[in-house]
This record gives structure tokens, sequence and C-alpha cells, in this order.
């Protein structure tokens, strides 16, 4: 009896600490993405002298597009990162927060947000 009443208290202490390590983990996985995205973006601006437009998006890095295979646009990843909850990254020129912004809605998919909900993006690293 005292065994099991032992085992339960340390449930109760270490389940909710171990319960929300995958939102951590996920949004850690999102930084580390966005971290590389503008690392392409800065080798990007790099050789053309400026951001990709809003419209080129963040398609501009992989240089799969007609038109920049057309203009012999290298490529800056292999290919593009979906964010961990598995919608596309979101590529703002200008930014909101910076020159340019690189960011995922967070496991809602919506904008704001709080916890595992929230945004998080390339101004807040």
């Amino acid at each position: 009896m005292v065994v099991v009443v032992i085992m339960g208290i340390m449930a109760a202490l270490i389940v909710p600490n171990v319960m929300d390590r995958p939102d951590q983990a996920r949004a850690v996985a999102a930084r580390q993405d966005i971290g590389a995205l503008m690392q392409a973006l800065k080798l990007y601006r790099l050789d053309n002298g400026r951001y990709p437009t809003a419209e080129q998006g963040l398609e501009a890095l992989v240089g799969k597009s007609p038109a920049a295979q057309a203009a012999g646009t290298r490529s800056y990843m292999d290919r593009l990162p979906n964010d961990p909850w598995g919608t596309p990254y979101q590529y703002l020129n200008p930014g909101v927060h910076g020159e340019i912004d690189v960011f995922s809605l967070g496991a809602d998919g919506r904008t704001g947000g709080e916890g595992s909900d929230a945004d998080i993006g390339s101004w807040a690293r």
C-alpha cells in the first residue's frame, strides 16, 4: 500500500513536467528551421542585392520555379521545410518586426495565441 502511495505521489510530480515536452520540442524545431531559413535568405540577399519579394516568397530559396531557372538563380536550400505542425512557414517582406519576417503560426495555425499556439518568428530568437 505504501509503495502505491509513493508511486502516485511521484507520478503526480513527474507527469506534468513530462507532458509538455513534445510542445517544447516542436518550438525548438521551429526556431531551428527559422534560423536556417534566415541564413538562406541572407545568402540570397548577398547574391541578389535584395531579399525575395513577398510574391516570390520562400520558394525563391529552392530555385525550382521556371522564372528562377530561366534567370539562372541558384538554390539556397534543397527543399522548404514545413513547421512542426505540418504547415508552411510564413514570409513577409517588408516585415512587421524587422526588414523581413519568417514565422510559424504555431499549433493552432492562426495569428497570436499562447503556449503551443503562440507564433514563433525570426524576431524572437
